[in-house]
């Protein structure tokens, strides 16, 4: 950023831009591919180093909920701590998952897509909703 720029522009450059999800998604992995190549962070990108630090990010995530009531969790967005915390690592994890698909070619929105179609076709809808049957059954 140069001396010109204004906080707001600043963010707003931050934000990515605008336009479609999978396009400002698309160009956000580009983004964050040139920023790991203009500090030599290839070689440590390998799929297990990027798995296991998603891995981290996910637990990281998962602490700031880890003693929270059911109640407290539904509303961790309303402090502004607790929701810049949750929103920092939401960021950490899609970072690292959007490098590991760059790295492994994997189309993140098509595998989405694809696995979205393989639930439906594996759990078609009863009617009755059944709140004690999850997918990982």
């Amino acid at each position: 950023m140069n001396e010109t720029e204004t906080g707001a522009q600043s963010q707003s450059r931050e934000a990515g831009p605008p336009g479609r999800p999978e396009e400002r998604l698309d160009v956000l992995q580009r983004r964050l591919a040139r920023f790991a190549a203009a500090r030599g962070w290839e070689p440590y990108h390998t799929p297990k180093n990027l798995a296991v630090a998603l891995s981290v990010e996910a637990s990281e995530l998962v602490e700031i909920f880890q003693w929270l009531t059911p109640e407290q969790s539904a509303n961790v967005m309303e402090n502004p701590e607790s929701a810049h915390r949750v929103a920092d690592e939401v960021a950490d994890v899609l970072a690292y998952l959007l490098q590991f698909c760059e790295v492994l070619g994997v189309d993140v929105l098509d595998a989405l897509a694809a696995k979205i179609e393989r639930n439906e076709l594996r759990f078609p809808p009863t009617g009755d909703p059944t709140p004690n049957r999850h997918s990982s059954e």
